[in-house]
């Protein structure tokens, strides 16, 4: 969710028109920046010259596309005596790291981050079958170099230089299994990550997935607090997946057009942790009590509704990746000086007596930059309650991973 943010790119078909003065020319997807000199940035599957942004198909909605002029329009005069003569598809700047890219998450993940205009290199690590993934996803006509890392004695080395750090590694959901249920196996494996990370690239956004994510954040907390580099601002439990559905069946259930949908999601990233406040959906909309209730449960239990759908076969994968691209995407235009970059996300947060909490936040090259307390302030009696509810799960699923943490020693 964004409440002005927005993706630079199209996930359907940006194409370049190649004479943009004639607008009924430009097809639906068409993604260009009104200039008269090449960009140095790239758009979706082809470096764009001269562009207007009709796409509705992007990470976050209609007002992408102030967002897209804003990117590239002052790079388009920034380079214009350089680049007059010819298109230059070269990435930007930031160098993107993701571990346990060969999991179901992370294979469509590569895929997607591969697209980003903002992305110059991709390492993705794993424990095995890497190569395959680094190959295939290589073959993409994109800037964005990629480099496979197989095995824990090259994971330091996949960290090297890098500015963003996404991290799904981990076992999946089955049926039957709670987030719990996965937490002693997935707790060493980001706890081993995040010491790596914080050896390597302390100063990059750190983005967690591993589920549960409300007990691997405070986890990697205290990692980072015992290796001495811990930036509050830089560590975000990635809570997107649940605004994306939030979005999706408020439209589907109210009918609304799904690129105007936005709904903020609070709490945390699982069960009755999750709290989508209905009542702040824009465009404003009303909602039955029965309607609250059935869109609430059906949000806090969609993984297990993918789980069971998949009969044993896997998780929420591809939505996942979707989503968790979302973010990437929004912290790396964050990190390049978009000013206007919303999000919800799962971090340490001063909004209630808990310390880490999900919440609408403005993102910033420095991380988190502020809070939106607002989104907390005039609750329905409903959600009132169910934000009081979710508080002790939440806290016992924060004390969990900060135990975990120091009953293990952290190597220095």
């Amino acid at each position: 969710m964004a409440a002005r943010a927005a993706s630079t790119y199209s996930i359907a078909s940006p194409y370049v028109n190649p004479k943009p003065n004639l607008p009924h020319q430009i097809k639906p997807g068409t993604i260009t920046v009104n200039s008269q000199y090449p960009l140095r940035g790239f758009s979706g599957l082809k470096a764009a010259a001269d562009v207007t942004c009709e796409s509705e198909t992007s990470f976050l909605g209609r007002e992408s596309n102030a967002a897209l002029v804003r990117t590239f329009a002052p790079r388009s005069q920034k380079y214009c005596k350089n680049y007059q003569h010819h298109l230059n598809p070269q990435a930007s700047y930031y160098k993107v790291a993701i571990l346990g890219a060969a999991g179901g998450i992370g294979q469509p993940l590569s895929l997607l981050v591969k697209m980003s205009p903002l992305v110059s290199d991709i390492n993705l690590y794993d424990i095995a079958n890497v190569k395959g993934i680094t190959a295939d996803v290589s073959h993409c006509n994109t800037p964005a170099k990629v480099i496979g890392f197989t095995g824990t004695s090259e994971l330091a080395d996949s960290l090297k230089g890098v500015d963003v750090v996404v991290i799904p590694a981990g076992v999946p959901r089955k049926p039957g299994m709670t987030r719990d249920d996965l937490f002693n196996t997935n707790a060493s494996i980001v706890k081993s990550l995040i010491e790596a990370v914080a050896d390597n690239c302390p100063q990059a956004f750190i983005h967690i997935i591993t589920n549960p994510v409300n007990s691997m954040v405070p986890i990697a907390a205290e990692v980072l607090k015992l290796k001495g580099v811990y930036d509050p601002k830089k560590l975000f439990g990635i809570t997107t997946l649940d605004v994306v559905r939030s979005n999706t069946f408020v439209a589907k259930k109210k009918n609304l057009k799904l690129i105007d949908v936005d709904v903020p999601v609070v709490g945390g990233h699982a069960g009755i942790t999750i709290l989508p406040i209905l009542s702040k959906t824009r465009p404003s909309v009303s909602f039955t009590d029965e309607e609250v209730q059935e869109l609430t449960l059906r949000i806090q239990n969609a993984g297990t509704e993918v789980v069971e759908a998949k009969a044993g076969e896997g998780s929420a994968t591809l939505s996942m990746a979707y989503a968790a691209a979302r973010f990437v995407e929004s912290s790396l235009r964050a990190l390049d000086g978009d000013a206007d970059v919303y999000e919800c996300a799962y971090v340490e947060s001063n909004l209630t007596e808990l310390p880490f909490f999900a919440s609408r936040i403005k993102l910033g090259r420095k991380g988190v930059e502020a809070f939106i307390p607002s989104e907390l302030q005039g609750l329905t009696e409903f959600e009132a309650k169910a934000l009081e509810a979710l508080k002790p799960e939440l806290k016992a699923s924060i004390d969990k991973g900060v135990a975990f943490v120091h009953k293990q020693p952290v190597t220095t």
